[in-house]
């Protein structure tokens, strides 16, 4: 149903309106915008880029040479309807060429740009014009057509503004930004076409329904508003010539990112984990960029403080090397090719020398592969800098998700995760805990599986890695954690001394468990001691007549070392840990969990094993796990 805009839709109450006020409304933005042709930061011009930039992308551009006059990678009907036919819902198949086909079209853009061939701008209009045929720019897993009508084709007639959407309307704007001149005198009409149907697919849509969930209007803000309504902001900058109708697109998304920005919280943590900060926050502070260059340094985020605040998220989710706090559907080990030049900018500009460094340090010398042309000429743009020294955070709490890191100087790493079982991308794992050593997860969050249409049904909880049986929680009297924002940790406190970090939260509101009084949590980092503790306390309004249990996934190899004693070998070649506790207090059991998903046999190997410790059946007891580094 499209729906009009209101006047509640026009209200602005976020931190950029708190900074800039009425600049950031359409009449206003209408005097500041820059015009098209320099609207957009000259991050595709070689004569500005930093000493030997040009070299980074070799590979690449190597690459894009090699494929001129090849078959382009397209994606089929066939492939497309596979998410709605098949009955794990497959979305591989169909984004697979379509990610595989924007890649390669990035790259032939960046091998035009450094290289005055007209092969090359050749390369790039095929790449367009397959783009601009295609019938939809939406991923099929996003599509309504499924759902509303039972389609199992798209309707190019009702285009669907998705991510998919967004990132091809940007990828167009950039390379017309980069090449406009070259493609008029070798393509002319081409550009008319690339603003044809950057109108028609994603501004039309984005400007006449106000229905679109990602907006937030409901209050439910979540990543794909910054993702997606930075390249809308991105298109219009470069590809709309009348002023009026420009400044009401880029008003209207960066109200949007305003209110994505309103519902972080003020420490700027991102409920969906370290992962999906690349395409939440990250994608706002690239849109905020951008539009700082298109109002000439007018409007500028430097100084507003949940900006300031997210720029730092990174860096205290760090564990060490490739290894992050991963929540939600987050993966542990990175994926690699993120915008690491995003916070390093960033950071610069806010003062912020530790993550600077931290984000310097993450950099790849090389560009990587990456269908996000705006990203790679960001990246190209921006210097490398020379050695940067980077240093581990200490500690950490975010009261905002209520996760806390702390580390012990030559022991373990403390993770710890409150919150509730209705947050973005959520995984029920309210209380749930992650030790590492040297960088390495050993008790760890599995993370998520490859994408299907399960994933975001009514069946997600049925996926093994989205149940509170596969984090390391307790199964309460048997009964695991339920689903919902009821279902939270309650009386969290977190305390930070010199000897020891410690947090301590009630768990009982996340299992719906009548008799279940209260289930005190307290997970310490022993500063003093090198080691890790978690101790649980129950207390139970009756005795009953099911035994709870308490889980800890481990990843590497698991040997038993004695009576409550378990000696874990982890992955990537960290020290040998043990895991022990009381065994007269409980009887341990090991599962093996064997891994056939490819994304997590790419973080953890073959296998995962489930501690299972069963506590006795008392009213009132505790238990107490140590985690500490094999003398």
């Amino acid at each position: 149903m499209i729906k009009p805009e209101s006047s509640a839709d026009r209200a602005v109450t976020g931190p950029l309106h708190a900074a800039w006020g009425a600049r950031v409304e359409a009449s206003a933005l209408a005097d500041l915008l820059l015009p098209p042709s320099t609207a957009l930061p000259a991050y595709g011009d070689p004569e500005r880029w930093p000493p030997n930039a040009a070299t980074r992308p070799a590979a690449l551009l190597d690459q894009a040479r090699s494929e001129r006059g090849t078959p382009w990678p397209q994606p089929t009907a066939s492939q497309y309807a596979r998410f709605s036919r098949d009955g794990d819902g497959d979305r591989i198949a169909y984004e697979t060429p379509v990610f595989e086909h924007d890649r390669r079209l990035t790259r032939a853009v960046l091998a035009a740009v450094v290289t005055p061939d007209d092969a090359l701008l050749d390369e790039v209009a095929d790449g367009v014009v397959l783009l601009c045929e295609r019938s939809t720019w939406c991923w099929p897993a996003h599509e309504e057509h499924h759902r509303l009508r039972g389609a199992v084709v798209p309707d190019p007639d009702v285009p669907y503004l998705d991510l998919g959407a967004g990132v091809a309307a940007a990828q167009l704007a950039w390379l017309d930004h980069v090449l406009g001149d070259r493609l008029d005198r070798r393509w002319p009409g081409l550009r008319a076409r690339i603003r044809r149907e950057v109108r028609v697919r994603v501004l039309d849509p984005f400007t006449s329904r106000r229905d679109w969930h990602w907006l937030g209007l409901d209050g439910n803000v979540h990543n794909w508003c910054p993702w997606i309504c930075g390249n809308v902001l991105v298109a219009a900058l470069r590809l709309v010539d009348d002023v009026a109708d420009r400044a009401r697109i880029a008003a209207d998304a960066v109200r949007a990112i305003d209110r994505y920005l309103a519902a972080l919280p003020p420490d700027g943590s991102v409920d969906e984990g370290f992962e999906y900060w690349w395409n939440g926050a990250c994608r706002a502070l690239e849109a905020l960029d951008v539009l700082e260059h298109a109002t000439a340094g007018a409007l500028s985020a430097t100084g507003v403080p949940v900006v300031r605040e997210t720029v730092r998220f990174p860096r205290l989710m760090h564990l060490g090397g490739p290894w992050y706090v991963n929540l939600a559907d987050a993966r542990a080990r990175q994926p690699g090719g993120q915008p690491w030049h995003v916070p390093q900018e960033w950071a610069r500009r806010t003062g912020d020398r530790d993550v600077a460094h931290h984000a310097a340090a993450q950099r790849s010398t090389a560009i990587t592969d990456t269908a996000e042309l705006g990203r790679a000429l960001r990246d190209l743009a921006t210097p490398l800098p020379d050695h940067p020294v980077e240093t581990l955070v200490g500690s950490a709490w975010l009261p905002g998700t209520q996760v806390g890191l702390a580390r012990t100087t030559t022991g373990p790493t403390l993770v710890v995760k409150g919150g509730h079982n209705d947050e973005n991308h959520n995984h029920n794992d309210v209380g749930s805990v992650i030790v590492a050593v040297d960088g390495v997860p050993v008790v760890v969050d599995a993370g998520r599986p490859t994408y299907t249409k399960q994933t975001f049904s009514a069946d997600r909880y049925d996926i093994w890695t989205m149940q509170s049986s596969w984090h390391n929680v307790p199964e309460v009297r048997g009964t695991p954690q339920g689903t919902g924002r009821d279902h939270r940790a309650r009386d969290v406190t977190a305390e930070d001394t010199a000897d020891r970090f410690q947090v301590r939260l009630d768990l009982a509101p996340a299992y719906p468990v009548p008799a279940l009084r209260s289930w005190w949590r307290t997970t310490t980092a022993h500063r003093d001691r090198q080691r890790v503790t978690i101790e649980d306390a129950w207390d139970f309004a009756d005795h009953g007549d099911s035994p709870s249990t308490l889980h800890y996934l481990l990843a590497g190899d698991v040997v038993r070392d004695g009576p409550g004693r378990l000696v874990v070998h982890p992955v990537a070649g960290a020290r040998a840990t043990l895991v022990a506790w009381n065994p007269s207090l409980a009887s341990a059991a090991l599962t093996v969990r064997e891994l056939d998903d490819p994304l997590l046999r790419t973080v953890w190997g073959e296998k995962l094993t489930r501690l299972e410790l069963r506590l006795p059946d008392t009213a009132r007891g505790s238990l107490v796990i140590m985690v500490e580094v094999c003398a």
